[in-house]
């Protein structure tokens, strides 16, 4: 009896995990898991936060993907989440990958999506003499001007982007600025926000636009995003 017991439970655990899906999270370039500290699903899911390495020089964005993609377990249903440079990355891991549903939030699917100043930049590669700790400053300094609607999380956004060393900015950076991408798998849901500073919407073809929504809105719209994020996954 106590054997059949115990059968039955491993049975029923096992039974339970294979039912639930994955859900990778993918934090931006100046973010960590804090990011999706308000993405709360159900319990049919599983969140996992996939953790960054400092990328080699000269790694591409397409390389960067694939190096993520060892964190990540196809044998098991599994969904990519991503914001910002977490996006670019979801998107190329569309090509490497099969995943279930592929959401991408304040972010760019192809070159075509980058604002012009990126553009630039590859035109004119400042880029690969500014040093490192410069670019680091430069991002402490210029993001709460940039966007400030990241002031309503400040001590997070400015602890995520103090946390990170300036090879990885310049590095990540590099990266970006040279993406090469130019079509992308259809089936990806981008939401935006109208009011993103850093990658305008009037770039992006976005499948939601959040009234008022900023670069940040993950975090500082966070319980609006999550609910949406719901409906997306219930269809």
């Amino acid at each position: 009896m106590r054997i059949l017991i115990f059968l039955l439970t491993i049975n029923f655990v096992f039974g339970q995990n294979l039912s639930k899906t994955t859900v990778y999270l993918l934090p931006g370039q100046g973010s960590d898991k804090r990011i999706f500290e308000q993405i709360k699903l159900d319990s049919t899911y599983i969140l996992k936060h996939i953790v960054y390495p400092i990328p080699a020089k000269k790694t591409t964005l397409q390389g960067y993907a694939k190096q993520i993609s060892t964190q990540i377990d196809t044998t098991e249903k599994f969904i990519l989440i991503g914001v910002s440079l977490g996006g670019m990355i979801a998107t190329e891991l569309a090509d490497l990958l099969k995943p279930q549903r592929i959401i991408v939030i304040s972010s760019a699917k192809c070159r075509a999506e980058l604002p012009k100043r990126y553009k630039f930049q590859r035109t004119l590669p400042l880029n690969k003499i500014i040093p490192a700790r410069v670019i680091y400053w430069g991002a402490k300094w210029l993001q709460p001007i940039v966007e400030p609607d990241r002031n309503k999380q400040k001590s997070t956004f400015k602890s995520m982007l103090v946390a990170k060393k300036p090879i990885y900015l310049k590095r990540t950076a590099d990266m970006i600025i040279n993406w090469n991408r130019r079509v992308y798998c259809k089936n990806i849901i981008h939401i935006h926000g109208n009011n993103d500073h850093t990658l305008p919407l009037k770039n992006i073809k976005a499948n939601h636009v959040i009234e008022g929504g900023s670069h940040m809105m993950t975090l500082t719209r966070g319980e609006e995003i999550n609910r949406l994020i719901l409906g997306i996954l219930q269809k």
